[in-house]
């Protein structure tokens, strides 16, 4: 008998292998030019990056989280001030709302999509006081709907900031692409996202000049010209070898991406034959009890940065159990919605006051899909969850 086999839930190694001819040289070249601090590389990828998202302005930043705070700052948000953002999301997303003095304003998920839900949107919009800006996460690779979401925005005469941390490349249902559809976007570079760099690293995207500017200069601690400071901005600076970097996998950005929907389909296509509905159907209807994710709607793009499952809230424990003892990885995203967050007790959210974001905790899980699985290693997933669901 051979090894048995592995499946982790992220393999980094394997991308760097197909691609270290190229990033070896790439950081050569920062090291020899000894310019590590924003510069030529990171100028560079921000035009190009600008180009594949499809906007006039893109701005280097140290993380996903600070693109989040420069966003926020750019627009002037401040302590008292409300941003409505989703519950059932990474903590950055509020985190940064937070940092700033101002109350982040959770709402609930969609049952479906798992992205935020435009009815309680609107709903929790017409409550507040101070509404200053709403933030949606385009959660797992899929855009959230903002064709919904875009009429509430105006209503309350408020920005959109895109949360696409997630979703770089995505595009909804009309084919507008995530960072053309909010004021400003933001985006994460951290390892684990489809295009990830070797350690932290950020973009904010803007549709207007004069705030692109704003977010250039607060990245620098408000500095223009040097020693100069306009704003109380901070150290946000993306730096050259995370930008040279980045320059190589962008490249591949669009084949990674098929993968990942190749792989999303082969699992679609087992689980269906297994018995399994897709997230439209509760499981509450019964049947096998497993549901895999709404396909997009016609016309949209799903990156796939996460492949997330659903099955009853008892099992869930088990079979993470179950994949270990295969040597399969997996990982619940996330465990606990925000408003239920220890540090968002003084925002006094009583349980069940968010009910989708809370049962999405409770049952969904994330199963291995980067581009380099093998068909072999998706059916030993599939399998092995058909085996112990059954």
């Amino acid at each position: 008998m051979g090894e048995p086999l592995t499946v982790p839930l992220l393999d980094l190694k394997a991308q760097y292998a197909a691609i270290r001819s190229e990033i070896e040289p790439a950081i050569t070249r920062v090291i020899e030019s000894q310019f590590f601090i924003l510069g030529p590389e990171v100028t560079a990828l921000e035009a190009e990056l600008a180009a594949y998202c499809r906007v006039p302005h893109a701005i280097g930043c140290s993380s996903g989280s600070d693109a989040l705070i420069l966003a926020l700052m750019a627009l002037n948000i401040e302590s008292g001030d409300e941003v409505i953002c989703p519950s059932y999301t990474f903590f950055a997303t509020a985190g940064a709302i937070a940092r700033l003095g101002a109350v982040p304003v959770f709402v609930d998920s969609d049952p479906v999509t798992y992205n935020i839900c435009p009815r309680s949107t609107a709903a929790v919009a017409a409550k507040c006081k101070r509404l200053k800006a709403i933030i949606p996460v385009h959660l797992f690779g899929q855009c959230a709907d903002m064709a919904a979401l875009e009429p509430i925005a105006a209503q309350y005469k408020v920005p959109l900031i895109e949360d696409a941390a997630q979703a770089i490349g995505s595009e909804d249902a009309r084919g507008k692409r995530a960072g053309t559809m909010g004021v400003l976007s933001c985006f994460s570079f951290f390892p684990s996202k489809n295009l990830g760099c070797f350690g932290d690293g950020g973009l904010v995207c803007s549709l207007d000049a004069e705030i692109a500017e704003a977010i250039r200069v607060l990245r620098v601690h408000g500095m223009k010209p040097k020693y100069f400071h306009q704003l109380i901005g901070m150290n946000g600076r993306l730096d050259a070898l995370q930008a040279a970097v980045l320059r190589v996998k962008l490249k591949y950005l669009d084949s990674w991406t098929a993968g990942r929907q190749r792989n999303a389909a082969l699992y679609d296509k087992l689980f269906q034959h297994a018995g399994a509905k897709t997230s439209s159907t509760p499981l509450s209807e019964g049947g096998f009890p497993l549901r895999t994710p709404q396909p997009a709607p016609r016309g949209a793009r799903h990156i796939y940065n996460q492949y997330i499952i659903r099955v009853p809230a008892h099992r869930r424990d088990g079979l993470m159990q179950h994949l270990k003892s295969k040597n399969i990885g997996t990982e619940v995203y996330y465990p606990v919605p925000l408003h239920r967050q220890e540090c968002f007790a003084y925002l006094k959210y009583a349980e069940g006051s968010l009910p989708h974001a809370e049962l999405a905790a409770r049952e969904t899980l994330a199963l291995p899909i980067y581009p380099e699985l093998s068909a072999q290693q998706i059916e030993h997933v599939a399998a092995s969850i058909a085996e112990f669901l059954k």
